[in-house]
């Protein structure tokens, strides 16, 4: 199934309240809103990205259970961004005293907050185009890191603070390997085990 996207009028705005209680009554689905008031309805991902999420967010988890610096989110936590938009990362990551500055209410519902780290994975039905539009967003929400990652094609595309955009395309027989820079110190993620299923 596409992606399918409502435009919700400023006079029905979704309050945090009612887009979280929105998100729970409908939990089979993947809900977002943009900062924009368009709600953004996504069906369940396919067997070969469900593999790679769960690889990418293993990795990760792997990494942080031996550093202790933050914690993991999977792609059905959603954040409200500074802007107001209402996302989630296929995999997420977000500085420990950043995490634990939140009060237990706002930890349980949807962090309001921007995270450090993000990976997004590009789907079957995703347009590369929104996500980097949705990348873009997230780095002018307060994003210090984040990746792009595209098997179809195949890129990476680095999103960094600064405004630096690195692309790198490859061939699936010779993928890179991706640097958490000093961000993630010593993450390193092996894009064969992604890239080749």
């Amino acid at each position: 199934m596409e992606t399918i996207t409502l435009h919700v009028p400023p006079t029905v705005a979704l309050t945090n309240d009612q887009f979280y209680h929105l998100c729970v009554a409908n939990e089979e689905w993947r809900i977002e809103l943009t900062a924009e008031g368009e709600l953004i309805i996504m069906s369940p991902t396919g067997g070969e990205s469900g593999i790679r999420n769960s690889g990418l967010t293993a990795d990760l988890v792997i990494w942080n259970r031996q550093t202790r610096l933050g914690f993991v989110f999977d792609s059905s936590t959603i954040f409200i961004l500074p802007n107001g938009a209402k996302r989630g990362p296929d995999v997420s990551w977000v500085r420990r005293e950043r995490w634990e500055a939140l009060s237990p209410e706002n930890r349980r519902r949807f962090p309001p907050l921007c995270p450090d780290f993000i990976i997004e994975l590009r789907s079957e039905t995703d347009s590369l185009s929104q996500l980097q539009d949705k990348m873009r967003e997230y780095i002018a929400n307060g994003l210090q890191l984040g990746w792009l990652l595209d098997p179809k094609t195949p890129l990476v595309e680095i999103y960094r603070d600064n405004g630096e955009v690195e692309t790198i395309t490859f061939s699936p027989d010779n993928p890179p390997n991706l640097s958490g820079e000093s961000l993630l110190p010593e993450f390193i993620l092996n894009l064969a085990i992604i890239i080749n299923l």
